[in-house]
């Protein structure tokens, strides 16, 4: 016998040499070797900072994700060496002493007590599968020093990592990592990562969600290595081996799923797509909206959207409450959808009056009943409040105050400005723009009224967007929403909102959104660094009575901000702002009118005649008293005359604005007289 496992030594160690010698031949017949197959695995979109948000499967159905020896843990490594290639760092792809052991061991015993394939023949094995034969055996050893002379032993370990198998559809140690333990393979734990070094030489009959008994035995044959070779001590082998098996396969990583979704079907070529979502923003979002959700009842789903308002950057996009779950319709991505945003567009329209000095945040509207032919339009509560201004009409989100301002500035020009800030909107069919768009009459996506926030926090410029980096174009170009000054008005205006219960009061401008039949609530917040939008309704657009934004979304928002962790930021006061030191005296509220009370007043005209610009104890710099002065009014019947302290500026105009150029500092009194002689007047300082 003795002489038999000889003879089976020395021919073993003969065919060794023929391979030396005639290697080169036989390498040149099989010819090259792909050593980048190994690469085309799972598509993955990353976070900004390269953190895992989902992975895709394989066409074939498998897991293949990108790994390195750098995303793993070290103690893995170590005993992944120790276990299955202790001379892995002396030979050169293939160990003749390991052979020749390995040999000898089959001729006496008649069975495999150790394996003669290196770490490189398993890499060469995986890469070019194989039936077990000679031939193959031959072939791996040609291919293996093949791989060592043109990669580095990071190289093969690399390919080990990736493509080794784990059991089920299941390829390298980062999916398997996943799927078995849910982390990443830098996390693992000494039991954890003997396991994984157990499972490929059978991962089948291995398996710890099937067979947990022959995978724990397997476990603590590579744990005995360890210790015996130096990597363990006797103590940490046997905590590790009293570590819980996992009995089950785990989710794959499903962050920003729709995002993700949609960065896939735009570049299906990229087996890396980098987002700017941050990974760890995005987690606390999607718990906040799931958390959220279940609070507010069965079928609501909740989107939200966070965007960098210096960069236009997406940090964080949840399409839905939960993903997977059928009943909220989680796989509809509300971020995208085109919905009514209620009031939240009332901003959009008073910016636009600032802009064009038709009203100032101190200039007095009516809050009373109202018909423009045949819309009649009412405030959320039935109520009038009388005269008021327009920064207490816009923080209490009055209904008749901004149709007012609408009907000044004009439904057509508005949805020009929206349109021209790069919004998508969508009017219902076969209705012409009419005032009712005012109050949410169109529809707008989470997404894009957000960009649109955002713009009050940056001078009146809504930001490029953008969701992908690595130099992907923007998914939209940074457009105008209004002027400096306006965006202004409106972000002083909307951080003096009451905030919903328990939250902060002026940590964030903001203002929320109601749809008409309860169907969406809305509530959209910023201060100077970041913009967030929150979206609450039933994706199927079915109403929900009592569902309104306040209530629903803006507890979500302010939560959603305090997941930054950080102290807000203030907006920068631009250069133009008119300072109001004292306001006229307000009538008394109407509130004693009745819902069916007469509404009398029309679209085309106003009963009461108001300076508009520059508004009562407006503080005015002409910069030295070089430029003109716009004087604009709402109301009365034309044509107007204007004075300014007593001295005519223009008479019989029919527009409601003129023009008066100071001619010194000081105080002076605007005077404007309509048709009909009524009369409005404003004082103002100049400077």
């Amino acid at each position: 016998m003795r002489r038999k496992a000889a003879l089976v030594v020395l021919a073993a160690c003969a065919a060794t040499l023929a391979f030396l010698v005639g290697g080169r031949a036989y390498l040149a017949a099989l010819g090259p070797l792909d050593l980048m197959s190994y690469s085309d695995g799972s598509t993955v979109v990353v976070d900004r900072d390269g953190r895992l948000l989902r992975p895709f499967a394989m066409a074939n159905g498998r897991w293949r994700l990108p790994v390195t020896r750098a995303q793993v843990d070290p103690r893995y490594l170590e005993m992944l060496v120790a276990f299955e290639d202790g001379r892995f760092f002396e030979h050169r792809g293939v160990d003749l002493w390991a052979a020749a052991r390995a040999a000898g061991q089959w001729a006496t015993r008649g069975r495999v007590v150790s394996g003669g394939s290196t770490l490189t023949m398993q890499v060469a094995r995986l890469m070019e599968p194989r039936e077990r034969s000679l031939a193959a055996k031959i072939r791996q050893m040609t291919r293996a020093w093949q791989i060592e002379a043109e990669v580095t032993k990071d190289g093969v370990l690399d390919r080990y990592l990736a493509l080794a198998p784990f059991g089920g559809n299941l390829e390298g140690v980062r999916a398997a990592s996943l799927a078995y333990f849910g982390k990443e393979p830098r996390r693992l734990t000494i039991g954890e990562a003997a396991l994984l070094v157990a499972l490929p030489q059978a991962p089948e009959a291995r398996r710890p969600d099937r067979r947990p008994e022959a995978a724990r035995r397997a476990r603590t044959r590579v744990l005995d290595r360890a210790v015996a070779r130096g990597v363990l001590t006797p103590e940490e082998a046997e905590a590790a081996n009293g570590e819980a098996l996992p009995l089950g396969r785990k989710e794959m990583p499903r962050l920003a799923a729709h995002a993700a979704e949609e960065a896939v079907a735009v570049d299906r070529n990229d087996k890396q797509i980098r987002l700017s979502i941050d990974g760890r923003l995005q987690t606390k979002l999607e718990a906040l909206a799931k958390a959220h959700a279940q609070r507010l009842g069965p079928k609501l789903s909740v989107a939200i959207v966070a965007l960098d308002n210096r960069t236009g950057e997406v940090r964080a996009r949840v399409g839905a409450a939960d993903y997977d779950e059928a009943s909220r319709d989680g796989a509809i991505d509300m971020s995208r959808a085109p919905r009514s945003p209620g009031s939240a567009l009332k901003p959009f329209i008073y910016a636009l009056a600032f802009e064009q000095g038709l009203a100032h945040p101190a200039t007095l509207l009516f809050d009373r009943p109202a018909r423009y032919g045949a819309y009649a339009p009412e405030n959320f509560d039935l109520g009038f409040q009388g005269a008021v201004t327009a920064r207490h009409a816009l923080q209490a989100s009055l209904n008749l105050p901004a149709i007012e301002v609408l009907a000044d500035v004009g439904p057509s020009a508005f949805l020009a400005r929206l349109h021209s800030a790069g919004a998508e909107v969508a009017l219902p069919k076969d209705t012409p723009i009419g005032l009712a768009i005012g109050l949410g009459g169109l529809g707008v996506s989470l997404l894009d009224i957000t960009r649109l926030y955002a713009g009050f926090a940056r001078g009146g410029e809504a930001p490029a967007l953008y969701e992908h980096l690595d130099g992907a174009p923007a998914l939209k170009p940074a457009r105008r929403v209004t002027d400096p000054v306006a965006a202004w008005y409106v972000a002083d205006i909307l951080r003096g909102a009451p905030p919903p219960v328990n939250a902060p009061s002026g940590r964030i401008a903001f203002k929320t959104g109601t749809s008409y039949g309860f169907r969406d609530a809305l509530a959209i917040g910023f201060d100077r660094g970041t913009t967030i939008g929150v979206w609450v309704g039933r994706p199927d657009n079915g109403a929900t009575p009592g569902l309104v934004g306040r209530d629903a979304a803006a507890p979500i928002l302010f939560d959603a901000f305090d997941r930054l962790g950080r102290e807000s930021e203030r907006i920068l006061e631009p250069k133009g702002v008119l300072h109001v030191e004292r306001t006229a005296e307000l009538p008394p509220p109407l509130r004693h009118l009745r819902r069916d009370a007469p509404k009398t007043i029309a679209a085309t005209e106003h009963a009461v005649l108001k300076v508009s610009f520059p508004p009562d104890g407006a503080k005015v710099d002409l910069d030295g008293g070089a430029d003109a002065l716009n004087l604009k009014a709402l109301g009365g019947r034309l044509p107007l005359a204007w004075f300014v302290n007593g001295a005519p500026v223009a008479q019989g105009d029919w527009r409601r604005q003129s023009q008066w150029k100071p001619d010194g500092a000081g105080f002076a009194r605007v005077t404007v007289i309509d048709a009909q002689g009524a009369s409005d007047t404003a004082v103002i300082r100049v400077q």
